[in-house]
C-alpha cells in the first residue's frame, strides 16, 4: 500500500496535476499574520519584556540548558488555515555550552558554507551582499517527506545587537522558485507562486543570548503554504504539515552542532 501510494503521489506531482497559484487574498493573510507577530515579538526587545521565549516557563529554560531541544507550534493546531493557504508558525530554542555569542553569529552568518552546516537541506549558499548587518543570501533547498521538492530561494536578512550578549535577526524570503528536474540538463525553475505550493514564503525570526557559560539560540518560522487539496490531499498533507517542524527541528539542531566540533 505504502509503495502504491508513492507511485500515485509521484504521478501527480511529475503531472503538475496539483499546480496551483499563490493568490493576492492568501498572500494578504499571510501579510497581516506578518504584522500581528513583529509587533508581538518587538515587545520582547523592550526593557519590561522577555527576551528569550525559553524564559517564560522555568522548566522549559531548564531543559533547553541540559542539552534538549524545545520546540512548540505557535497555535492550538499545526496550521492556521487562510484563504487558499496555510500559515506555519513554529518556534524552538537550543543552548550552546562553550560558545561565545561571537563564534555564534559568526557561524550563522557563513552563508558561503552553510551548505557545508545544514546538509542535506541546504544544497547550496551564498552570500549575495552584504552592508554593515544587512545581508543578501541564496540558497537551495531541498524538502524531503514521501517525495524530494527542491527550492531556488532568496532572502534579506538583517542583525540587530542589543546590550547584555544579545542580539536578533529576522530574515524575509524575497524569491521562492520550485525546481523541477534539479541537476539534470532539462532543469528549469517554475515562475514563484505558480508550483506546487509546498513553500510560498519564509520568514525566520532569531533572537541569540550569551550566559549561563553558553549561548541560547531560538528560532522562530513562520511559513506560507498552498492548502490541502482534495482527493489525494491525504496522502500531500504530511508533507505540507510535518516539514515546517521538522526543518526547524533540523536546523537548530544541526546549529549546535556545527558549533561544538
Amino acid at each position: 500500500m505504502r509503495l502504491a501510494a508513492a507511485w500515485v503521489l509521484y504521478g501527480f506531482c511529475v503531472s503538475g496535476a496539483w499546480a496551483v497559484d499563490l493568490k493576492p487574498e492568501t498572500l494578504q493573510a499571510f501579510e497581516r499574520y506578518i504584522r500581528e507577530s513583529e509587533a508581538r515579538l518587538e515587545q520582547r526587545v523592550l526593557p519590561a519584556g522577555k527576551f528569550l521565549w525559553v524564559d517564560e516557563e522555568p522548566r522549559r529554560v531548564d531543559r533547553v540548558r541540559q542539552g534538549q531541544l524545545a520546540i512548540a507550534n505557535r497555535g492550538i493546531q499545526d496550521t492556521f488555515a487562510v484563504p487558499g493557504g496555510l500559515i506555519h508558525d513554529w518556534i524552538g530554542a537550543v543552548f550552546i555550552p562553550g560558545v561565545t555569542l561571537e563564534k555564534t553569529l559568526a557561524l550563522i552568518q557563513d552563508y558561503d558554507h552553510n551548505q557545508d552546516n545544514y546538509k542535506p537541506e541546504v544544497l547550496a549558499s551564498r552570500l549575495v551582499s552584504r552592508h554593515g548587518n544587512d545581508f543578501q543570501v541564496y540558497m537551495r533547498l531541498m524538502k524531503q517527506n514521501v517525495i524530494t521538492v527542491i527550492l531556488d530561494t532568496d532572502y534579506d536578512v538583517r542583525y540587530l545587537p542589543l546590550d547584555g550578549g544579545r542580539c536578533y535577526s529576522h530574515a524575509y524570503s524575497t524569491r521562492i522558485a520550485e525546481v523541477q528536474n534539479a541537476g539534470k540538463r532539462d532543469e528549469r525553475l517554475l515562475p514563484p507562486g505558480k508550483d506546487d505550493g509546498f513553500l510560498w514564503r519564509l520568514y525566520s525570526y532569531w533572537r541569540f543570548q550569551e550566559r549561563d557559560g553558553g549561548v541560547f539560540v531560538e528560532c522562530e518560522a513562520i511559513s506560507l503554504t498552498r492548502g490541502i487539496p482534495g482527493g489525494l490531499g491525504w496522502l500531500i498533507e504530511p508533507i505540507i504539515t510535518t516539514l515546517p517542524r521538522e526543518s526547524l527541528a533540523n536546523t537548530l539542531r544541526e546549529t549546535r552542532a556545527a558549533l561544538v566540533k
